[in-house]
């Protein structure tokens, strides 16, 4: 077979624990897990990361570094009767070898079900086998529990564009393995482009680096240039699942990055949600439920542009879209910040769950007696009881119109006093 028959990213597998490409945590000379690598005591593990970080890789080479026979399956394909096949091989090895486990590996472990995962239980903790399974799904969460409290689990990190240079440049050069025999050229800040555009994803970067240098060949040129690049490769690679991982932590960043009042880093956020695919109303709901939460009454009107960009944005669709939550993302993370809203109907809740419940105060109820109706005050304001016991849950903030509103508090209610207030505001800081 020729050998550009087979990709790129196959060729370049790393032969040696010195060729693998990132994840310096597990890989540095002095790292816990390389030590139990070359002593041969991996227990059984999980590999944990996104596609093309290197987890198949990693399984592999542990097997050629201990020196243990490799048993493989995927749990995408493979029924209850393979896995069973699968444990029963790996007793015989270990009885041929004298006691050495085999590794049994089990490519993305989490689409086995309950009652698959439960055939390994037995096996795993005797040590007639050593598993080890790899996901690109939150194992924490995917894998069973009891399977789970047996094996470790090692995470594995995008890989930085720092750490793909120079692995393209290898490749590019490498006659046996990788292109070395078009004999092309490239700069290195071609190539750092290239790896910056595959989203840390070492499998990503070597197919887009052996499409461009085949283009780069059939033209008859010698080098690999942006121009190139740009007409081969397009846009970058976007890591983005919209039901995994990367769905939570990039709209907490956004949300975290609105409370922290920087329109950059969430307009930058909203734009990664946007180009990852991301349903228009998740982004909505959540834009509605930060501007409630983080803004709240230092500014009402963020609630409002809020609700009113998401009916805009659900009536204009993408790509307008776009443009009406970017102005209500600066708009949220530029506005002044209130949790007092949050903070008081969590303590109302909290007092409701821990007994305090009141009855209605008599001239309070439809047919009561006794109330005065504040309208008829030139104040629009009487005094008069509207609990059994007063009890405190609101403690205004410091900013934007909240002031306005803790003052006209004061004028009517003895227990948002000035000197009630300060302690109140430390009480929020010590919750906080």
């Amino acid at each position: 077979m020729k050998i550009f028959e087979t990709p790129l990213a196959e060729r370049m597998r790393p032969q040696t624990l010195d060729e693998y490409c990132g994840q310096s945590h597990l890989m540095a000379p002095d790292a816990p897990f390389r030590t139990l690598l070359k002593t041969g005591r991996l227990p059984s593990c999980i590999f944990y990361g996104p596609p093309g970080v290197g987890k198949t890789t990693l399984v592999r080479l542990a097997a050629r570094t201990m020196g243990r026979s490799l048993l493989e399956i995927n749990a995408v394909t493979a029924k209850v009767a393979e896995l069973r096949d699968l444990v029963e091989e790996a007793k015989r090895l270990k009885a041929m070898a004298g006691g050495t486990s085999a590794l049994a590996f089990i490519d993305e472990l989490y689409h086995f079900n309950t009652s698959q995962q439960n055939v390994l239980l037995p096996s795993v903790e005797k040590g007639e086998l050593i598993l080890i399974g790899t996901t690109t799904e939150n194992p924490r969460y995917e894998i069973n529990k009891t399977l789970l409290s047996r094996m470790l689990v090692f995470d594995l990190h995008p890989i930085s564009p720092e750490d793909l240079l120079p692995l393209l440049s290898r490749a590019l050069t490498d006659r046996e393995r990788g292109l070395g025999s078009l004999e092309l050229e490239a700069d290195a800040d071609v190539l750092m482009l290239l790896a910056r555009s595959s989203g840390g994803d070492v499998r990503q970067s070597l197919t887009r680096l052996e499409a461009m240098a085949s283009f780069v060949a059939a033209t008859g040129a010698s080098r690999l240039t942006k121009k190139s690049l740009e007409q081969v490769v397009g846009s970058s690679a976007i890591r983005f699942d919209k039901k995994g991982d990367d769905h939570y932590s990039i709209i907490s960043a956004l949300i975290k990055s609105i409370r922290g009042s920087d329109p950059d880093a969430a307009l930058y956020w909203l734009a990664r949600l946007l180009a990852g695919g991301e349903e228009l109303r998740f982004i909505c709901r959540r834009l509605l439920i930060s501007a409630a939460e983080d803004i709240g009454l230092a500014d009402p009107a963020a609630l409002q542009l809020a609700a009113v960009a998401t009916y805009a944005a659900d009536m204009t669709g993408l790509p307008e879209a776009r443009i009406i939550l970017a102005e209500a993302v600066l708009y949220l993370a530029s506005a002044p910040k209130s949790n007092s809203a949050y903070l008081a109907i969590d303590r109302a809740t909290a007092a409701i769950e821990q007994g305090e419940l009141q009855s209605v105060p008599s001239h309070l109820k439809p047919d009561g007696s006794g109330y005065l109706y504040p309208h008829d005050d030139p104040r629009h304001w009487l005094p008069q009881s509207y609990m059994e016991r007063p009890l405190r849950f609101y403690y205004p903030g410091n900013l934007g119109y909240e002031q306005v509103m803790a003052k006209r508090l004061r004028n009517f209610w003895r227990r948002f006093s000035m000197g009630e207030e300060l302690s109140a505001q430390q009480k929020i800081k010590g919750e906080e």
